[in-house]
This record gives C-alpha cells, sequence and structure tokens, in this order.
C-alpha cells in the first residue's frame, strides 16, 4: 500500500507521540520498521516535504546505444549485412575494443 506523504507525516507524529516503545507502537500500525525509519530519515533531511513520493524516472537505459556509438555502428553492421546479430555484436566489440559501460574506447 501507499501512503501519501500527510499519511507519513501522521503515522510518525502518532509514533513519535505514543507513549509505547516504537516497535509495537509500529506493530499496532501494520508498518513494517524499515519503511517506518525510511520515512523518518526523509522528514529528518527534507521535512514534510521529503515524505512525498518521487517519480521513479531512471537515468539512463542500460540496453540504449549511446548516440555517439550509433551512426558508427550502424555503418559497421551495413558493412557486414551477412552477419547475425550476435555475430554482429561479437565483431563489434572485438574490432571496436568497445565496452558500451565503461564509455571508452581501448587500444
Amino acid at each position: 500500500m501507499r501512503y501519501h506523504a500527510s499519511e507519513k507525516f501522521e503515522i510518525i507524529r502518532t509514533v513519535e507521540g505514543s507513549h509505547l516503545p516504537t516497535k509495537q507502537a509500529l506493530d499496532m500500525l501494520g508498518i513494517p520498521r524499515t519503511t517506518f525509519y525510511r520515512w523518518y530519515d526523509l522528514y529528518l533531511e527534507g521535512g514534510f516535504d521529503g515524505l512525498a513520493d518521487k517519480s521513479p524516472c531512471p537515468k539512463s537505459v542500460w540496453n540504449r546505444i549511446p548516440d555517439d556509438r550509433r551512426d558508427d555502428l550502424i555503418a559497421f553492421a551495413l558493412e557486414h549485412e551477412a552477419l547475425s546479430t550476435r555475430e554482429l555484436a561479437v565483431k563489434y566489440t572485438d574490432e571496436k575494443r568497445y565496452f558500451g559501460h565503461c564509455q571508452r574506447k581501448l587500444a
């Protein structure tokens, strides 16, 4: 279940104001301790605004061909049309000695 920032804040206030130990209060609320302490850390770092859900958008896509390599790869593929995609990938990495995760060309 996803909670809104206001609900997270109310849970934090409830646990802080409770006479019960934190573990017992969280058990009664049905909130895992790891979840509560993650929220609490976010609250301490960013206040109420820190509790808002962040959109999960990746900074990069792991299997996307970088723009600076795409034209070179297309030209290479056109020169070797008879190769399968797997053979083409092996030949390209062998000849160009390029490993995408490193973002560098080896000599």
